[in-house]
């Protein structure tokens, strides 16, 4: 295996044309930065200029996937979040464009916890989605009185309807990963320790298919969901953007750290 990528935030290894590309801030459960989302651009650049590339493999180390922005970060920046967001999102969004473009299949592989833009908005944005049987998936943006992103506002309604779509992101239901599969969130649930092998196998079939065909098909079946989801971005990056700068944001910041119910005043 051959490492492309190791700068502290994210890792990328290639070997016989499957990727491997890993979130390494697990200490804050792979919560997205904007050194992360960039490190992670990158690293999906790199993966753009790979000829030989047959297979993308998404995860994060430690015992989460991702919980979604370090909501530590964010509450850190006070008044001048709403600035500090529109480049996280700008990064979260040109990230999630080079993954629905990427021609190679784009499997993530999820334990623990997939919360928010960064980490439900990228299962939502794969080709594949490989769940342990303990794995949790929540949108959570609402709970922190901001809206979902990472273009979640179009690739969710598609994969679940529009109703359970509403239902998902406005009552914020921490979904098993059972539940997630009913839904069609992800693709397939296995024991937690068949996770690893049971992926690897994936890629492994994946990366024996015909690169060409399979391109092709991924593009085809992303172009026909109707509105692209680069369409939707830019003003999910206004939004979130806009929402970060109210009272009910700091509140929700401020509930997550000091481990209580939040009380939002619609200010």
């Amino acid at each position: 295996m051959t490492s492309v990528i190791d700068n502290g935030d994210v890792l990328l290894d290639v070997a016989d044309g499957v990727a491997e590309l890993r979130f390494d801030r697990p200490d804050s459960a792979n919560g997205m930065t904007v050194g992360l989302l960039r490190a992670f651009y990158d690293a999906l650049m790199a993966c753009h200029r790979m000829p030989d590339l047959r297979a993308l493999v998404i995860s994060g180390n430690g015992r989460h996937f991702s919980g979604g922005g370090d909501v530590r970060d964010f509450a850190s920046h006070g008044e001048g979040l709403p600035d500090h967001l529109r480049e996280v999102t700008s990064w979260l969004q040109i990230s999630v464009s080079a993954m629905i473009r990427l021609p190679a299949p784009v499997i993530v592989k999820v334990q623990g916890y997939a919360a928010g833009g960064g980490g439900f908005g990228l299962v939502c944005a794969a080709d594949f989605v490989v769940a342990g049987e303990s794995a949790r998936f929540l949108p959570a943006a609402t709970t922190v009185g901001m809206a979902p992103d990472g273009g979640t506002t179009v690739t969710l309604s598609r994969i679940v309807g529009i109703r359970q779509a509403l239902r998902i992101t406005l009552t914020n239901p921490r979904l098993t990963a059972k539940e997630a599969l009913e839904l069609g969130i992800v693709s397939e649930v296995v024991p937690d320790a068949e996770l690893d092998s049971h992926t690897a196998d994936l890629a492994r079939t994946l990366a024996q298919g015909a690169p060409r065909a399979l391109a092709a098909t991924k593009r085809l079946l992303w172009d026909g969901v109707g509105r692209s989801v680069e369409e939707a971005l830019p003003d999910e990056a206004r939004t979130v953007s806009a929402l970060s700068g109210t009272a009910d944001a700091r509140e929700g910041l401020a509930a997550v750290l000091e481990r209580r119910a939040p009380l939002f005043t619609g200010r």
